[in-house]
């Protein structure tokens, strides 16, 4: 009996400590879980050329490039117990604006601000040089799915020195409540221009910042731009600059209006061409950013541009991507930082199978390490992705131009919105 005492002992610590190695090895790390939370459709708007805003309910805001009426439309996608209400707000016209490809963001008042890449009647016959608007809810009780905004034109552009063509830029306001953008097009010498609007008599004023001559100083600022502390602004060229490969610039207020400073022009090597989206800022007052086109796996380059204390400043590429099946067409959207710092971006044709994808780059010892989080195939999960908008939950959001499980077109389905959980 004395033996089989001592056999249980010796059983009964081979498993405690088994136990205790079990608990202190690492646990899998849970994968994140992506799911299309809505489905585009011929009927309520379609073919999203941007991202996504979230508001502090968690309910997301956006845009489509078409729409039933032909022009784009503005939707809420409504978070409801669990599931997600799809709620068409205001479709544009043509005369009110035409194909809204920048994303919307709540300013003063809260109302919805953006731009049109063309529509209103600033110029060419039947089809405008674009416009900023404003759009605000009904004034009265109506229910949810029948609430037509009232939109304000704020301002239209006439394709001459006032600039034309704002394309992927979200506006952004000042402490004052000035409305800041660029557009792609026009200007002093047609190449594009940085453009406030100013509160004037209870409309807008336009003021004309900066005239891109298409030389050293860059030209088509197709992106937006971002303030910071100090004032400054920042965005890109996707051309323009030392070999024509895009910049990215300053502009500072100097008492009698913005001084231009480009701060590096992209050389078409493993730097990067083409940097398209809007650039971020860190706490530290560093950029972060992507180019469309080249690095060695010309799929495009994730970049970092910090300041120096003799007021330079030091480009470094992060990462460089490497192009899908379907050839290099790296980020258009901007990229979104989590509270430790690591990156998350979308590609719009990289990946496994050539319709984009999103990933991560995670800061560690100086080093970053890239992990796709999901590889769009196309089909029901979408196509060509726009976003990522990162919560404080971790979870990300943002849209496809094409895919999912509704057809708008011969060729190309309607475009999903789509949700990662951490």
């Amino acid at each position: 009996m004395s033996s089989l005492r001592e056999n249980d002992i010796l059983l009964i610590t081979l498993h405690i400590t088994l136990v205790a190695v079990l608990i202190m090895l690492p646990l899998p790390l849970r994968a994140q879980t992506f799911s299309v939370i809505h489905n585009f459709s011929y009927s309520g708007g379609f073919w999203p050329f941007s991202g996504v805003t979230r508001d502090t309910a968690g309910n997301l805001w956006g845009t489509t490039s078409s729409s039933i009426q032909g022009a784009g439309a503005v939707y809420e996608l409504k978070s409801f117990h669990g599931s997600w209400l799809y709620i068409p707000l205001f479709y544009f016209d043509t005369t009110d604006g035409f194909s809204p490809w920048s994303r919307v963001v709540f300013g003063p008042g809260g109302a919805l601000y953006g731009t049109t890449l063309t529509g209103g009647m600033g110029c060419y016959p039947n089809n405008g040089c674009g416009l900023v608007y404003s759009l605000r809810p009904p004034s009265t009780f109506c229910a949810a799915l029948s609430c037509v905004w009232t939109e304000t034109i704020m301002y239209e552009f006439t394709g001459g020195q006032d600039g034309a063509d704002p394309i992927y830029g979200s506006v952004v306001f000042d402490n004052d409540g000035n409305l800041y953008d660029t557009a792609s097009a026009g200007g002093t010498a047609g190449r594009g221009v940085v453009f406030e609007l100013v509160r004037s008599n209870g409309g807008w004023t336009e003021q004309v910042l900066y005239n891109f001559q298409g030389g050293s100083d860059g030209w088509q600022p197709v992106g937006g731009m971002v303030f910071d502390s100090a004032g400054n602004l920042y965005g890109t060229t996707i051309a323009g600059g030392t070999l024509d490969c895009g910049t990215i610039f300053e502009l500072s207020p100097n008492g009698s209006g913005w001084t231009h400073k480009v701060l590096y022009s992209f050389l078409c090597g493993s730097d990067g061409n083409g940097p398209i989206a809007t650039p971020i800022l860190d706490q530290y007052g560093n950029l972060y950013g992507s180019t469309f086109y080249g690095g060695a796996g010309n799929g495009g380059v994730v970049w970092e541009l910090s300041p120096e204390s003799n007021g330079n400043w030091s480009f470094t590429a992060l990462y460089e991507l490497a192009q899908g099946p379907r050839g290099g067409r790296g980020p258009y959207s901007s990229l979104a930082m989590d509270s430790s710092g690591n990156l998350y971006g979308t590609t719009h044709l990289d990946g496994t199978y050539g319709a984009g994808n999103i990933f991560k780059l995670t800061r560690q010892n100086g080093f970053w390490t890239y992990t796709s989080l999901h590889d769009f195939t196309g089909g029901l999960d979408g196509q060509w992705p726009y976003g990522p908008l990162l919560d404080s939950q971790g979870n990300l959001y943002g849209t496809t131009y094409a895919g999912g499980t509704n057809v708008c077109d011969p060729s190309q389905n309607c475009g999903v919105i789509w949700e990662i959980t951490p």
